[in-house]
């Protein structure tokens, strides 16, 4: 993994602005409706091709595929992985949370107005209410589509100016909690049964000689859905995961892992996120080179402070946000070499690579970015990091 050497390397998070034929491409597909198989290879593969060519034309140095093959970050794996069912039953983790039961009425209000914006084929996979659910043993099935992503991207990625590109895979940890255990004898097994197929899918990505993110939303918002918690049976909690994550990366040299961690897409009052403090050790135990984390919008700002106190590890990179996906404002490029300069003081430039907080084209629902606005944001980035490295290195 390569580090801020000469100047402040750039990257993001993954998921960016899908066309909206994709998205229809996308959501037959998921919805088990007919296809056109030959038509939805040849669209992935554009797509990847056109998204890799944006993402270097716009100066970014780390890129992806945009998660141009999945219908959204985490929804992609039930394919990928025997034993995953839908049944029709409420989904279990779309319960009330910390924020949603200090501001009801906003997020009641919220749900109609998404209700009202979505339609199509969207409306229907949002509104269905169908729980997904562990019914059998669990086991990697999904080698040809991970082999075709890893093609389309190495594909895309001829002839194209970039330092490095990673591919993302979701964690143990988010497995276990969208699709409910109703096969294993324990959380423990189930979770373990997780680690062990998607250390598959990890294995894969890095030996194709990509950088492997893996996404874990859930380290950051166990707390605000397990309402009754304390900050000490969270950290129990995410301990565990840990464990379970490290297990499927058994093995695979950490410079070539990248572990992200958010607040997830909720751009909605958020008073009760999970301080960093209090999980920040935990997250540097997890076998990665590199960690991404929500640093630039209004509830995490201040948060760069912490890494005053909290050392990092001498061979690790930080990839803080520096543009936020909840904020419809396009940070000014100021704002973004300020927010680097910070982190670049307190942990050394060399470990420093801007990021972006969150995704920014998660699903097509609703509550993704506007591309409009995702690229200007991204824009920002770049002449923000180019901003700060003349400052940083002095040229």
């Amino acid at each position: 993994m390569k580090t801020s050497a000469a100047r402040i390397l750039t990257t993001h998070t993954g998921s960016l602005p899908r066309p909206p034929d994709l998205v229809e491409l996308l959501n037959r597909k998921e919805l088990g409706e007919d296809f056109d198989r030959g038509a939805f290879d040849a669209r992935i593969g554009r797509a990847i091709v056109e998204i890799v060519r944006r993402q270097a034309e716009t100066g970014l140095d780390v890129i992806d595929d945009g998660e141009h093959s999945k219908v959204n970050w985490m929804a992609y794996a039930r394919a990928r992985l025997s034993g995953l069912e839908e049944i029709d039953s409420p989904p279990r983790f779309r319960g009330a949370t910390r924020d949603s039961l200090a501001f009801p009425q906003t997020y009641a209000d919220m749900r109609v107005m998404l209700a009202a914006r979505s339609g199509g084929l969207v409306a229907k996979r949002t509104v269905r209410p169908r729980a997904q659910v562990c019914a059998g043993p669990i086991a990697y099935v999904g080698e040809a589509e991970l082999k075709a992503d890893i093609a389309n991207l190495k594909g895309a990625l001829d002839g194209v100016a970039a330092e490095e590109a990673f591919m993302t895979a979701i964690s143990p940890s988010n497995l276990e909690l969208y699709y409910e255990n109703r096969y294993y004898a324990s959380d423990e097994e189930y979770l373990a049964a997780l680690a062990e197929a998607m250390r598959v899918e990890y294995k894969a990505i890095v030996d194709a000689g990509l950088l492997l993110q893996i996404d874990d939303p859930r380290m950051a918002t166990h707390y605000n859905r397990a309402v009754d918690a304390s900050i000490a049976d969270c950290r129990k909690f995410i301990a565990l995961r840990v464990e379970a994550v490290n297990h499927a990366l058994r093995g695979i040299p950490p410079e070539r892992v990248r572990f992200h961690t958010c607040y997830s897409v909720n751009v909605a009052p958020r008073a009760h996120d999970f301080e960093l403090r209090h999980f920040v050790d935990l997250m540097l135990r997890v076998n990665a080179g590199a960690y991404l984390i929500e640093a630039a919008n209004p509830r995490h700002e201040h948060e760069w402070a912490l890494w005053k106190e909290v050392k990092l590890p001498d061979d690790k990179i930080l990839v803080p946000g520096v543009v936020s996906h909840c904020i419809h404002l396009v940070e000014h490029p100021e704002l973004v070499a300020q927010r680097i300069a910070r982190f670049a003081e307190v942990v050394g430039r060399e470990r420093i690579i801007a990021g972006t907080d969150c995704g920014f084209g998660t699903s097509g629902a609703g509550d993704e970015v506007h591309p409009e606005v995702a690229w200007a944001k991204l824009a920002a980035l770049v002449e923000g990091a180019r901003l700060a490295s003349r400052r940083l290195w002095g040229a």
